[in-house]
């Protein structure tokens, strides 16, 4: 038997035999036949790489989505990470804060999200008609100025274009994952779903990989018998709630940087208070997605402003709370 004190030395002599010497040992090589290069390049001038998004809150404290508690107004802290997800900073816009604030803060930023929620009347209601009407204005005035919006949201946008306020329906999709179909494969191209991989796309039809939380919705009938609607947006999606019963979940318009969808992207990835919002990689790439697309339309804005008036409007300046709410992980609060 072999004594243990000679194991050392022929593990040595080993190492010794194999090592490479110092005239062959590996050299990293350096690539040749130029000057090194600057990473510092002039920024193209149509792409604008500090993009902002103006959030409009929505009436009371956020303590249970479906209804109004409290005094003030709230944006779901998801809707926030949601846009800093994809390289854009936010601006709170308060719904009830004096017209001239509100349009002072609009002059900050290169596009808008309209949350979900439950208010459909009154003052919240008609600030988001005079931000709809902004988004226009900036559109047709020649600045590509995009608009998201989601479940609520997208409700809203339904009324104002329809000028029908009785255009939705109720549907039963309280916190329910779902599928989105996809009606026509070929009206894609130059959509937000331009991006996704035909693999995830087939995935969508197929795997309830998206979060619903709405009681009511616009069904396909009513949007091909109301003549506004129709000429304004083309569908891209169409989803079941738990009866069966078929609802427009992905809306896009044709002529403005404008996407809605019933369903609420930001859930995937920000919100986990409900054990049944879809989680996995594919979920998470589809809200990654719509995130990307949806600050890459924010990026071609020609709006650039103040770096002091933005600092002093910024959401960063608030604090959200945890734990505060039915619905959300966090919530911001605005007085």
């Amino acid at each position: 038997m072999d004594s243990p004190h000679l194991l050392p030395l022929l593990l040595v002599a080993v190492l010794a035999a194999t090592a490479p010497s110092p005239a062959t040992a590996a050299v990293i090589r350096l690539p040749t036949g130029g000057e090194a290069r600057s990473c510092a390049a002039p920024p193209d001038p149509a792409v604008y790489d500090r993009p902002v998004i103006g959030i409009v809150t929505h009436p009371g404290d956020g303590t249970y989505e479906m209804r109004t508690h409290g005094p003030g107004s709230y944006i779901a802290a998801s809707y926030v990470k949601f846009v800093e997800s994809a390289g854009a900073r936010v601006v709170p816009l308060v719904y009830d804060e004096p017209e001239e604030r509100l349009l002072e803060k609009l002059s900050l930023v290169n596009g808008v999200l309209f949350t979900g929620g439950s208010q459909k009347n009154g003052s919240y209601f008609e600030t988001i008609k005079k931000v709809f009407q902004y988004v226009l204005d900036r559109n047709d005035a020649g600045d590509p100025f995009p608009l998201h919006a989601e479940c609520l949201g997208f409700e809203l946008v339904s009324m104002i274009v329809s000028k029908d306020n009785n255009i939705l329906e109720s549907f039963h999709a309280l916190n329910q994952p779902s599928t989105l179909q996809f009606p026509n494969y070929s009206i894609l191209e130059g959509s937000v779903f331009e991006r996704f991989d035909p693999d995830l796309i087939k995935k969508l039809s197929t795997n309830c990989l998206v979060m619903q939380n709405h009681g009511y919705g616009v069904s396909p009938k009513r949007v091909q018998e109301n003549d506004a609607v129709s000429s304004f947006f083309k569908i891209l999606t169409t989803s079941p709630d738990e009866n069966g019963k078929i609802y427009v979940s992905t809306v896009q318009a044709h002529r403005y940087p404008i996407t809605c969808t019933q369903w609420h992207p930001e859930k995937a990835i920000f919100e986990w208070g409900e054990p049944r919002t879809p989680h996995s990689e594919d979920a998470v790439q589809v809200t990654q997605h719509f995130a990307n697309y949806f600050i890459s339309q924010a990026r071609k804005s020609l709006n650039r402003p103040s770096a002091d008036k933005l600092l002093n409007n910024l959401i960063d300046s608030h604090t959200p709370r945890f734990r505060t709410s039915k619905s959300f992980d966090e919530v911001y609060n605005f007085a």
